[in-house]
């Protein structure tokens, strides 16, 4: 609503976005960032989705409309903002608590002791890109910011990043700054989370976790970068709580999950990497945002026909309401939910066979929902009106497979195609459990970007 306010304000034509009481501080800190600080908004009062239509009559007439009336016709005073500090402007001077504190006030930390950001350190990272620090690699939303090579550099100091990680960051600045991402969505009320996927030999070379409790914090390069992100999103997309990030109770950050490429390569399965459409060998970063997981434990057998049930319930399991990125209640198509499968159980598929295809075939044909569940979460439960599964089948939105009869207790797939299901390989060998997650859909859609090394970069790290 505010983005289209601020076309029409460009434009001389004076509006008035319709605010929920529960986003007014995000629509406050929204509008700096489009450049419209004193953008009128007017009040819905409360949430109209736990109100009668009485309430929402009454509370329209009695404040809403009333300032809707003053917004159009009354010049709202005008606002001017405080300089911001440029980017080799130091800021503070002091010690590492003082540092600290005055970071925190800021809201520019996450709540834990950050890496003061100094000058030495910055260019520290820097030497180990080609990029010029000054390099705009996107401009990200809320806050219509620009991603540069320097503000990641910065960001990656106080995460309590190596130098050597730089190339990684510079990755993963692109990927938030590629629209496909959907990074100005990061704030909404289910609170996701990003999932780093990180492939190629820079695995073992700045030794991230890609074994046992590969999704733990503990491996500095694992729980560094994804801590990077975190800060990322919030000093330099502009995501703060109580103000744009908005999740209902929201996640921590994850920490990096490197695939195991030499369990892969053993049982001659591709790399996530390859299924993201780079070659074998290239080091690349995936990142997608994720609503939630569960873990699979003790998944027991010796063949697929024996293990992948399991796991395909896991899979279905996870997906509730996100079903409306796959069935038009938000978009058609966009789910990607993740499975992650260790080692051994990849192995113990694999040796029957079975191709990574062959998984992602089997759940599309097994991991799916009831279709009167489906159509009762979106027309009831979550009101992501679509009708009927038929009647999308029938207008040409869905794959036959969604509308095979008009029994509500028909079993629907949960994606539109197999390989829209991520399967990846890693952590502990030798214990058989697997992990589902659900996906955000369009709003964290998958991205994927190759790391470039610097030319020295096998001499940097010791390897040359």
């Amino acid at each position: 609503m505010l983005r289209a306010s601020e076309v029409c304000e460009k434009a001389g034509i004076p509006t008035s976005s319709l605010v929920c009481e529960g986003f007014l501080t995000q629509a406050t800190a929204t509008s700096v960032g489009l450049g419209y600080p004193n953008m009128p908004v007017a009040t819905i009062v409360g949430h109209p989705g736990t109100q009668s239509v009485e309430e929402i009559r009454r509370n329209a007439m009695e404040v809403t409309a009333a300032e809707v009336i003053a917004n159009l016709t009354v010049q709202p005073e005008t606002i001017v903002l405080e300089p911001e500090p440029t980017a080799r402007e130091i800021v503070f001077t002091g010690s590492f608590e003082d540092v600290n504190d005055f970071f925190y006030d800021r809201e520019w930390s996450d709540g834990l002791p950050i890496v003061p950001p100094t000058i030495e350190k910055i260019e520290a990272f820097l030497s180990y890109t080609n990029r010029d620090p000054d390099e705009v690699l996107g401009i990200v939303l809320p806050e219509s910011r620009a991603v540069t090579v320097w503000a990641i550099a910065a960001n990656g100091v106080m995460a309590g990043c190596r130098p050597e990680y730089m190339p990684i960051l510079v990755a993963l600045g692109e990927a938030m700054a590629d629209p496909t991402y959907g990074v100005e969505h990061s704030g909404n009320t289910p609170g996701a989370e990003t999932l780093i996927i990180l492939n190629g030999p820079i695995i073992k070379d700045l030794k991230f976790n890609y074994e046992q409790g590969v999704l733990r914090d503990g491996f500095k390069p694992n729980t560094s970068v994804g801590r990077f992100w975190r800060l990322a999103l919030r000093n330099i997309a502009g995501f703060r709580l109580h103000k744009t990030d908005k999740g209902t109770f929201g996640n921590t950050f994850r920490v990096v999950l490197a695939e195991n490429e030499d369990a892969l390569a053993k049982i001659g399965w591709p790399a996530n990497s390859e299924d993201m459409g780079f070659k074998t060998g290239d080091n690349t970063v995936t990142i997608t945002r994720l609503t939630g997981g569960d873990v699979m434990p003790s998944v027991t057998g010796s063949t697929p026909e024996l293990l992948m049930p399991y796991l395909a319930d896991g899979v279905a399991k996870e997906t509730g309401w996100e079903i409306s990125f796959t069935v038009g209640g938000l978009t058609f198509g966009t789910l990607r939910p993740v499975l992650v499968i260790s080692p051994i159980l990849a192995e113990a598929i694999a040796k029957a066979g079975w191709s990574k295809d062959d998984v992602k075939r089997y759940l599309y044909d097994h991991a799916r929902m009831k279709a009167g569940r489906v159509e009762t979460m979106m027309n009831t439960w979550t009101e992501f009106k679509i009708g009927s599964l038929k009647h999308q089948v029938n207008m040409g939105r869905l794959p036959r497979a969604f509308a095979t009869s008009d029994d509500p207790e028909r079993m629907v797939p949960i994606v539109m195609h197999p390989d829209d299901f991520m399967v990846l390989v890693s952590g502990d060998p030798l214990r058989t459990n697997a992990q589902a997650f659900a996906h955000n859909g369009y709003l964290g859609f998958p991205v994927a970007k190759q790391i470039v090394l610097p030319q020295d970069w096998e001499q940097r790290i010791g390897k040359g």
